[in-house]
């Protein structure tokens, strides 16, 4: 295998447009592209023409608009280029028409009230600068989903309407630095941690197979104590999935590049290359639906629920985002000069200024039933938003704020000639792992996502609250009388009124939450608390003066979302209910009878049985419990449903469902301590952590 043949052999990309296009073709393209112009339709059926010619080439008969609707994954439906052709036969054709728009039926997907079943009819629009791709032999176009009256059902929608808005201010504050640049891009590189069980352990517990996360399980034996399989030797069976996943993302042109075992037993993660936020979010899709099928061929599930096993760390997906001009200039990234330190002390700002001002917007894009298991459970970040720079970068901008000099090593020597020109190394700031938004060189790492979500809503608010940044610090610069006293003013004002969002300690502690009590900084525990927020007057205003979401557009997400939270509590809770009454009770009743055979057998014999009457009076004891556990879920569960599936509905689930779930596991678990292994209905946590050998 030649990888670099290999490399991006099943994508429409570049390098392969070049090929199959007109030179004049491919240069007008390139030319709507970089200017956000439309292709006229002679051009758009020369393109399409030849993605057509490409894909059958490679034996394609289908080709599909692949779209992110509200469900938060992808969806696509298969149309064959066949023509019936004049005289009999079939001629394989594809137009432009076809290629730049498509028309699904878009009654059933989440709308959040945009769209009445009735309403059927939406829209697909193709999204020329994600390149289209050939998966399990279709043609995928990659494309934006939107009502018949133009509000987006989709989430590339407001990325796309993010990324513009960013790159527009961006370029504005730019040019007063005297940067002759193009274009300005967020670009992403998510980290994917996952875990890998034997499908046949996983096929015997209902609470996997239905939900991605274990609902009962008591304690293993062995689970990440010794801290042995971090970084440890990979298992032969996994290192030939890893192999073959490798080589599956390679295809579809996705720059997987690093690969090992994380903290948990049978978890794993995969690093990608950087790449700009659109395509990101697109590969990223992509890589899941990989992961999942790839696994499938070597007898083992991909579990990426954000917390699959109680006792163990639950999987993440940390979003690393920076900000690139089309020169390839990083913004994070400090320069030799003192010009290139104060932009790059500008951006700082900016982030800063950013995230205290919406930390509220940065909980709800990582907010779901499945994260709610995983935030603020000593392995992921808390709840609580806050950002690490480092002492010596926050040292260094308390200083301009201050007014005065700041040296704390000899590598780093500050001058403040201008109040503002500091020269300091690249490597300025350690590495917190408890932060939920760190600076790690040159670029963020947002470590509150979860491992199942789309990066897409995290990437919108990280863009769509720079570019507000971008666009005030522009309006302030525009008018300064001198440009450094202008930018130290700026640093200044944002270190006094933001520079509470800085915390370079230990964001797992205690008193780390009831210090950001103190500051004033948002906990919004649960999805529902920060749900509440997202259609907040600010919020509202703040979107639509940024062109990312209108109002009806922003409410249905607050909708769809709070429906979604629902309903996954809800499985879980029924779930629940279906195997604690039909498998563990009745397994529990089964060894209780058998125990107590065993003991009367015994006392008949003339044989003592403290033992056997022991443990049969404490079975019985738990199953009493249990049922009593059972009832209770019930009850509450059949009184989220009355309350339907809006915030009230949530607000039982969160108070009411889910402690009642977690009283029941904790009985059941305990049964599971004291039933003989041979009597337990499905496989334990060893059996399914160790499964893949």
């Amino acid at each position: 295998m030649i990888i670099t043949k290999l490399y991006g052999s099943m994508v429409f990309d570049d390098k392969t447009m070049q090929e199959w296009l007109p030179k004049e073709i491919y240069r007008e393209m390139k030319r709507c592209i970089a200017n956000d112009l439309p292709l006229d339709l002679d051009t758009a059926n020369v393109i399409a023409n030849a993605m057509k010619e490409w894909a059958v080439d490679k034996g394609v008969t289908h080709f599909t608009h692949w779209f992110q609707p509200l469900t938060g994954i992808t969806a696509e439906k298969h149309d064959s280029f066949i023509t019936p052709a004049k005289g009999g036969g079939v001629l394989m054709e594809f137009n432009g028409k076809e290629l730049i728009k498509g028309e699904p039926d878009a009654s059933s997907f989440p709308s959040g009230g945009l769209r009445a079943t009735f309403e059927a009819r939406g829209y697909t629009a193709w999204d020329p600068t994600s390149p289209a791709f050939i998966k399990d032999g279709i043609l995928c176009i990659p494309t934006a989903f939107c009502s018949y009256n133009g509000e987006s059902l989709d989430k590339k929608t407001p990325l796309l309407r993010s990324m513009e808005v960013l790159n527009k201010e961006g370029l504005r504050l730019l040019k007063l630095f005297g940067r002759k640049t193009e274009r300005l891009s967020a670009v992403v590189g998510p980290e994917q941690e996952y875990f890998l069980v034997d499908t046949s352990a996983f096929e015997k517990r209902k609470d996997l197979f239905f939900t991605g996360r274990t609902l009962f399980g008591a304690r293993p034996t062995k689970g990440q104590e010794l801290n042995d399989h971090y970084f440890g030797a990979i298992k032969p069976r996994v290192v030939a999935y890893m192999k073959e996943l490798d080589e599956e993302l390679w295809k579809l042109g996705i720059l997987a590049k690093t690969k090992h075992n994380e903290v948990a037993p049978a978890q794993h993660e995969l690093a990608p290359i950087y790449t700009t936020a659109n395509v990101a979010v697109d590969q990223n899709q992509l890589t899941m639906e990989t992961m999942k099928k790839v696994a499938a061929k070597h007898g083992m599930t991909c579990l990426l629920h954000e917390k699959p096993f109680e006792y163990l760390n639950g999987s993440g997906k940390h979003n690393n985002w920076s900000l690139q001009t089309n020169f390839g200039h990083n913004l994070f990234n400090p320069g030799k000069s003192p010009e290139d330190n104060a932009q790059f002390l500008l951006m700082l700002a900016a982030v800063i200024a950013a995230v205290d001002t919406h930390q509220d917007l940065l909980r709800i894009s990582v907010a779901s039933a499945s994260n709610d298991h995983r935030l603020g459970a000593n392995e992921a970040p808390p709840a609580i938003i806050s950002m690490y720079l480092g002492e010596e970068l926050t040292g260094i901008l308390q200083a301009i704020a201050d007014g005065r000099t700041y040296s704390k090593r000899a590598k780093c020597d500050v001058q403040i000639g201008v109040h503002v020109l500091p020269t300091f190394a690249m490597d300025s700031a350690d590495r917190n792992r408890t932060s939920p938004f760190a600076f790690t060189g040159n670029k963020f790492e947002f470590r509150m996502p979860g491992a199942s979500q789309t990066i897409a809503d995290v990437n919108v608010v990280l863009n769509t609250i720079m570019a507000e940044q971008f666009r005030l610090f522009a309006d302030e610069l525009e008018k300064a009388e001198d440009f450094n006293e202008g930018i130290a003013k700026i640093i200044k004002r944002v270190m006094n009124e933001h520079g509470r969002i800085l915390f370079n300690g230990n964001n797992y502690s205690k008193d780390w939450e009831n210090e950001a009590n103190r500051r004033g900084l948002l906990n919004l525990r649960t999805t529902i608390d920060a749900l509440e927020h997202l259609c907040d007057d600010k919020n509202v205003k703040f979107f639509k003066d940024m062109g990312v979401f209108t109002e009806v557009e922003l409410r249905s997400r607050q909708e769809t979302s709070v429906e979604k939270y629902c309903k996954e509590v809800s499985l879980e809770a029924t779930t629940m209910l279906d195997i604690a009454q039909k498998d563990i009770v009745p397994a529990a009743l089964i060894y209780k009878k058998d125990i107590s055979t065993s003991a009367l057998n015994a006392l008949q014999a003339g044989i003592p049985a403290e033992v056997e009457v022991a443990l049969a009076t404490r079975i019985e004891a738990l199953i009493k419990t249990a049922n009593q556990a059972i009832d209770n879920l019930r009850t509450e569960l059949e009184a989220a449903h009355k309350f339907g599936l809006g915030f009230e509905g949530g607000k039982h689930y969160v108070n009411k469902v889910i402690p009642a779930m977690d009283s029941l596991r904790a009985i059941c678990d305990e049964l599971e301590f004291n039933v003989a292994k041979s009597y337990w209905p499905m496989p334990n946590y060893s059996d399914v952590l160790f499964s893949v050998h």
